[in-house]
């Protein structure tokens, strides 16, 4: 089984937990916020404004055209090459990527950033990666690099995406720590079990980077196993509603840091 974050000596992060606690099923039953070192304080004047406004759909329009000015993406018009690939290649390609592939080239970069600021390593990329230099490891790498060379700054981009789903969640839902979501499956069996309640019910071991949906129903869309579990507010970087309709690929749909879940297979 390959592990699951970096060795105790050398794992690191950039959030204020460590990355075996966020990893674990004990987090999860029991969360606390999590904050990206020195986002919302270099930002602070962004989420100060959002404050003052009101209604959910202006303040997802707010933080697009923020991230728009901050990272110049508006100006991939006037520029060549290169240059007009990174601009052009902002956090919505990405987002919209992953929807259409999570083991291509924006779904790679995605768990790259997830291990970057969380501590917790991917476990599967077109194959299960073993973090031992394997042929799984080296497409993955390969497929991490020709995303990460034609952006700008897009660590850093996610990084507010996320403080920013933090934000917005708990202007929507306050009271909520945690919620129900639902994941079909084709390959249950290739995701390893940590241990077992009863029949239909175990802690199992996800990507670092999963999708839910908070739709049963349209779960079995995407698997002939269906799970359900409860998971962690404070690990989701992106739910359907979060910006304005354009941005978004798919209803229901939420993007979750993995690790160790409980979770409980659904009877059709």
């Amino acid at each position: 089984m390959p592990p699951l974050i970096d060795s105790p000596d050398t794992a690191i992060n950039h959030c204020d937990i460590s990355p075996w606690i966020l990893a674990s099923e004990e987090f999860n039953s029991a969360p606390r916020p999590i904050q990206i070192a020195g986002v919302r304080e270099s930002n602070r004047h962004f989420f100060s404004m959002l404050d003052d406004i009101g209604e959910p759909r202006r303040r997802g329009q707010v933080f697009h055209d923020y991230l728009d000015v901050t990272f110049a993406l508006h100006q991939w018009e006037n520029h060549r090459g290169k240059a007009r690939s990174s601009l052009r290649n902002s956090y919505v390609r990405f987002l919209r990527g992953w929807g259409l592939e999570s083991n291509g080239v924006e779904g790679a970069v995605l768990k790259s950033w997830v291990q970057s600021r969380f501590g917790i390593a991917p476990t599967y990329h077109k194959g299960i990666l073993r973090q031992d230099g394997g042929e799984e490891d080296q497409r993955f790498a390969v497929d991490r690099m020709k995303g990460s060379l034609k952006t700008n700054a897009i660590y850093s981009q996610f990084d507010l995406l996320y403080e920013f789903c933090q934000y917005e969640w708990q202007r929507r839902r306050p009271d909520s720590l945690t919620l129900p979501l639902y994941r079909g499956t084709n390959d249950a069996e290739e995701h390893p079990v940590i241990r077992r309640k009863e029949k239909r019910e175990s802690c199992v071991r996800l990507n670092n980077l999963v999708s839910f949906t908070s739709d049963r129903e349209k779960a079995w869309e995407f698997g002939s196993t269906v799970w359900e579990s409860i998971v962690p507010a404070c690990k989701i970087i992106f739910f359907s509603g979060l910006l304005p309709d354009s941005l978004l690929w798919g209803e229901d749909e939420y993007l979750v840091i993995g690790g160790h879940y409980w979770v409980k297979e659904l009877l059709y």
